[in-house]
């Protein structure tokens, strides 16, 4: 027997309240691109938003019915540049829209783990690959936007800054 189900389901049911804190840091911070190129912790945020129910919940009900579902490019679908939205709004989005998620993982079996769908672009993928690629996703960008948030700190931090070697992005 798998753990995946549960194992998925905490993970997800964590994030809420993980965005929640990070959506109390001074606006400046949340704003900040680590570098040109890549998002701040708000942009993550609202793409962890974008793709909670259009992408992710909608591919766990195509896997169900055995239908395929399109590829998703955050750059030309995405709302990221939506940078002024206010963050608790969006952590109030995304809790609506995490329950609505956890509501209907709630209602998967061991056997649905291996119901199968078509990526427009990978093929033939099951639903534990999706439901293991949710939650690494869904940490991903926490840990991404936690990235973004360090990065006015680390070059500031003298002798320790080689402490923080793997985060460094001006460093490098």
């Amino acid at each position: 027997m798998s753990d995946t189900l549960a194992l998925v389901r905490s993970m997800l049911a964590t994030s809420v309240d993980r965005w929640a804190a990070i959506a109390r840091v001074d606006g400046s911070l949340l704003a900040r691109q680590p570098t040109d190129g890549e998002w701040s912790a708000i942009q993550t945020l609202q793409h962890v938003v974008d793709t909670e129910d259009g992408v992710f919940r909608s591919r766990a009900l195509a896997i169900l019915d055995g239908r395929s579902f399109p590829a998703f490019d955050p750059d030309a679908e995405g709302n990221v540049d939506r940078a002024e939205v206010d963050p608790g709004t969006l952590v109030a989005e995304l809790a609506g829209l995490r329950a609505r998620t956890l509501e209907t993982l709630g209602g998967l079996t061991e056997d649905d783990l291996g119901r199968t769908g078509i990526h427009a672009e990978l093929g033939e993928v099951t639903m534990a690959e999706l439901l293991n690629e949710w939650a690494a996703h869904d940490t991903m960008h926490i840990v991404q936007a936690e990235r973004a948030l360090m990065q006015p700190f680390i070059p500031g931090s003298g002798p320790w800054r080689s402490y923080f070697v793997d985060h460094d992005v001006a460093g490098r």
